[in-house]
């Protein structure tokens, strides 16, 4: 080409988010892997994590428990005891001796629980006391087996919010540069702020504003914690998971979105769901444009992206950055296959949710040369 380099793909060009400089826009998605034993993240997570680390890359790590009642998954990690803040240190650490950028996801499940993930066999805590009734999702049950909530007092939700105020404080402890607060997929903050799961009638419940205030109230405490220039929140506003449906999704989520700048919070990651397909191409359904352009920081996508769909979100201004789950799990090497256009290995469901701590985990291969 005449001397002329070839440019990179759009997913390939560097990007600054905040404080942060992006080698590229290759994001690792926040992905459960149920292999931190008694919730405390285990050693094998050091080379998953590393794994798939490359310098300026983002990476957001698994949901992590915010508190002891915020469990219903086996084997998921926490961050909220001295034992889990020293076991997620060296993983932190590998990550960045790469020249990784790592967040940590803090979630509570809410009603998607049941009493033997409790303390003391409670009942799991919600907005509501309807009980859950659809299978857990990718949860590597064949079963659900759902208790029916204890509806939150309005007096105890402070509580709560103060959980995932320790937590974020708990993750910049451990090394982590920043946290993202897990406000989709049906969980506890879903249940406050969808109006097919919400049917309280004190100032947390009802209203638009009312239904948000629990997910601003955690935001605000977060961010008066740690700061606001490490903060992200991932939300999903057109999704229904765990019977979490919202009747004006598209209202919820610009409201949010209006919320969200008032506390200039770092970013946004919107899960785009693709629930229609042909062949093997999704297709999305809901168009969070409109929420990306109120949006004044850093937007990330996330849905069933491929490599070109990817490319084409970043070329038209569609998102800044885009985050992959299921590939990045089964190509440690996403962003540099991307980069070439290399073929994909092929992800393995079956092995998603086994608690084995190399098979389906870190025994993918890299392209060679690569690792």
């Amino acid at each position: 080409m005449s001397g002329q380099e070839i440019p990179a793909p759009p997913l390939r060009t560097p990007y600054k988010m905040g404080r942060f400089d992006l080698s590229h826009r290759v994001v690792l998605a926040p992905l459960t892997r149920q292999r931190s034993y008694k919730n405390v993240p285990q050693p094998h997570a050091i080379l998953y994590y590393s794994q798939r680390t490359s310098k300026g890359g983002l990476l957001i790590a698994e949901a992590t428990g915010v508190s002891d009642t915020a469990q219903g998954y086996p084997d998921t990690p926490g961050i909220w005891t001295k034992e889990q803040v020293e076991a997620w240190k060296p993983i932190v650490d590998a990550v960045h001796a790469k020249g990784g950028i790592f967040f940590c996801q803090i979630w509570h499940v809410g009603r998607v629980s049941n009493t033997g993930f409790q303390p003391n066999g409670q009942a799991p805590i919600s907005s509501t006391d309807k009980l859950l009734t659809t299978q857990l999702r990718g949860s590597g049950f064949d079963v659900a087996q759902f208790t029916t909530p204890r509806r939150l007092r309005t007096d105890e939700i402070p509580n709560i919010v103060n959980d995932f105020r320790l937590a974020a404080r708990n993750a910049i402890e451990a090394g982590f540069d920043g946290v993202e607060i897990h406000g989709a997929h049906g969980y506890l903050i879903e249940q406050f702020m969808k109006d097919q799961v919400n049917d309280r009638t004190d100032q947390y419940g009802g209203s638009l504003e009312n239904r948000c205030r629990f997910a601003v109230e955690i935001v605000e405490a977060i961010v008066n914690e740690i700061g606001a220039d490490r903060v992200g929140i991932k939300i999903s506003p057109f999704a229904t998971y765990s019977e979490a449906g919202d009747s004006n999704p598209k209202a919820l989520g610009q409201y949010m979105v209006e919320q969200l700048n008032k506390y200039g919070i770092l970013y946004c990651h919107m899960v785009e769901p693709r629930t229609a397909t042909v062949g093997e191409i999704s297709l999305c359904l809901h168009n969070p444009v409109p929420m990306r352009n109120l949006f004044k920081g850093t937007f990330i996508v996330t849905g069933g992206y491929t490599r070109e769909d990817g490319n084409s979100a970043v070329a038209e201004n569609r998102a800044d950055l885009v985050a992959y789950g299921r590939f990045f799990l089964a190509n440690p090497d996403l962003p540099k296959r991307f980069e070439l256009d290399a073929p994909l290995n092929k992800y393995d469901r079956e092995t998603f949710y086994i608690s084995d701590p190399v098979i389906g985990y870190t025994d993918y291969p890299f392209l060679e040369g690569t690792a």
